[in-house]
Parts: structure tokens; sequence; C-alpha cells
């Protein structure tokens, strides 16, 4: 699950790094288009990947309700968010051109991941942790997360997709383990 806010005004805000993560996935593993089926509250794309059935998702719920976008998942009983779940997110806290998958853990103030815990009642659930700090110091966080990566910002991001799309082929074939031990160490653009 991609998050980020829906709209063209928001299409190369930082807070919708999940989102671009997402359309690089799409892209790269040549999933069908991705479109809004009439039961979701998101923009849905699926394929197989080796063996598993993947659904990437997009929320059209804006950031502060992404765990809205869940409630079809949580209606098949053989969904467990613990392990079927990886929520690609933006995050203050690293570089730009760095990323960290996590297996759980809390929202550390990030709205969306606020609403996802909310929904599932619980944090067992991995994220891919995309750098797009740091916040320069006088600059409001809200106002940070919502303006435009400049140019460079973008190139030095797109550098990163191949790489995080990589990571989360990974997860999906051998787990969040293996993948944060082979991607935290070299989650950056240049390695």
């Amino acid at each position: 699950m991609g998050l980020g806010n829906p709209g063209p005004e928001y299409a190369t805000t930082r807070h919708n790094a999940g989102f671009m993560l997402a359309d690089a996935i799409a892209e790269a593993w040549a999933f069908p288009r991705f479109r809004r089926p009439w039961r979701w509250r998101a923009r849905v794309c699926r394929n197989v990947v080796g063996d598993r059935k993947v659904v990437l998702v997009k929320p059209q719920t804006y950031m502060n309700r992404s765990g809205a976008a869940l409630g079809p998942l949580l209606k098949n009983p053989d969904f467990d968010p613990a392990t079927d779940l990886l929520v690609l997110v933006d995050e203050v806290a690293l570089e730009l051109g760095t990323f960290r998958l996590r297996a759980r853990g809390s929202a550390g103030g990030h709205n969306g991941l606020k609403s996802i815990a909310g929904r599932l009642a619980s944090e067992d659930y991995c994220r891919l942790r995309i750098g797009i700090g740091p916040r320069p110091e006088e600059e409001d966080g809200a106002d940070f997360v919502l303006s435009d990566f400049d140019d460079p910002e973008l190139s030095i991001l797109d550098g990163l997709l191949p790489v995080m799309t990589d990571a989360v082929n990974c997860w999906i074939r051998e787990g969040i383990e293996t993948a944060m031990n082979r991607f935290n160490r070299r989650g950056t653009q240049s390695e």
C-alpha cells in the first residue's frame, strides 16, 4: 500500500513518495493500470509476482484516513497484516536518497500510519520508509511534507526507485527479515 494524497496538485509532493514508489513498481512489473473498484476507497492494480497474488493499493482518502482503504483486504480471512501488508510511506526523519524497511513499529507522528494502525488496531505490519528529509528547522512540518520535490530531489528519488522496487520484490518472495537484512544496510541510491 503506497501512501499519498490524491489529485494532481499533490502528485510531486514529499508526502506522495509512497504513491510514486507504487507507480514505479506497477510499471516495472508490468501491472495493469490502477483503477478504482467500486468497493474500494483506493486505486488498485493486481498481478502475480512469483507465486503470490499482489495487490498494489493507493488510498484515495487523503493521508490522514489511509486506513479506510484497508476494508476490502480485511474482509479476506486469509489476509494477515503482519505478513501480507507492506506500507510504502514518506519519512521526514530519514535523509532523501535513503530508505528503511521495518517489520513493525510506531507511527512516529505520521498521520497515514496512525490511520492504518487505528484501522488494524495494531502496529504489527511492515513498512518501507522513504527518506524525504531533512526538514529545515524554520519550516513547518505540514508545509514541508506538502511541498513539491524540486528537480534535483526528484532525480535523487527516481534513482532510488529501482532499489526500493527490488526491496519490495524481496519482501514478497522472501519475507521482511530477509528484506531488512539485505536492503537496510544498502538503502541508498549510491550503493
